[in-house]
């Protein structure tokens, strides 16, 4: 055995999933305890690391969460929002940390996760990459930099596969924009353009969502005025940012007090 945290990988089988089943497996500082997935999944019952074409990493995958969750002190978790939502009440009975890279999540499923996080530690966050959390407290600042004379876009891109949009990231950025504006994201957010729109209106948050090929994720904040304009800009070229952004969320989460946490509390920012 080992003295290390013990982590369960929900969504074993995705492609996140398997990168981070690989990268606790190879760490040092945690130990794979069990691979997660849905019932009736052709994995369930086989070991995930020959499930995954390797070498047998001695953990087999389950489709029972609560015994995945009691055995383990932190459970990483990029599925989808129902999901997610079913786990976080599972995480915070287990007392693990429930690290949260799911995207798509509405204010009523934000609104159990804040409820499961008053008994564990959740840290939860569209985008957990050391770069895009910079690029958050960046756009924060210049957005309260600059009025509205400066139009606020924000252009996010992915890969065909992506089913959300905007991305949890560019929505993220859009938050952050709106913050540092000081006023209500919900109440300045446009992102359904097309057709007959009308002007743009002035002190909108803009999105726009580009889908195509495999992409890995790109983001631009666009600050455009007459005559001048100021873009800010993420490229993420490989998915193993996210899983180490991941990895280091659930070890800082060991041993805080229970509540809500994001990237930039991990990171210190």
């Amino acid at each position: 055995m080992t003295d290390t945290p013990g982590i369960v990988i929900t969504g074993a089988s995705g492609r996140m999933g398997q990168m981070l089943v690989k990268a606790v497996a190879a760490s040092d500082a945690c130990h794979l305890v069990a691979a997660l997935e849905r019932e009736g999944h052709g994995w369930v019952g086989q070991d995930v690391g020959t499930a995954m074409g390797g070498q047998a990493l001695g953990v087999m995958v389950t489709d029972d969460a609560v015994a995945a969750f009691a055995k383990a002190q932190a459970v990483i978790d990029f599925t989808a929002p129902s999901a997610t939502v079913a786990f976080a009440g599972l995480a915070a009975q287990a007392r693990a940390v429930h690290v949260i890279g799911t995207t798509g999540l509405s204010e009523v499923d934000i609104e159990a996760i804040d409820r499961a996080a008053h008994h564990a530690v959740i840290v939860r966050a569209g985008n957990m990459s050391l770069g895009v959390n910079l690029l958050v407290q960046l756009t924060r600042k210049v957005a309260a930099a600059l009025d509205a004379d400066f139009d606020i876009e924000i252009v996010e891109a992915h890969h065909r596969h992506k089913v959300d949009a905007p991305s949890g990231t560019a929505l993220m950025l859009g938050a952050a924009a709106a913050e540092g504006r000081g006023v209500d994201l919900a109440e300045v957010r446009d992102s359904g353009r097309d057709g007959m729109t009308g002007a743009r209106k002035r002190g909108d948050i803009g999105f726009s969502a580009i889908r195509g090929g495999d992409i890995v994720g790109e983001h631009d904040v666009l600050f455009a005025a007459d005559g001048e304009r100021i873009t800010l800009r993420h490229v993420a070229t490989d998915r193993s940012v996210f899983v180490r952004g991941a990895l280091k969320a659930a070890l800082w989460g060991q041993d805080r007090v229970p509540g809500h946490y994001d990237m930039l509390d991990v990171l210190g920012l």
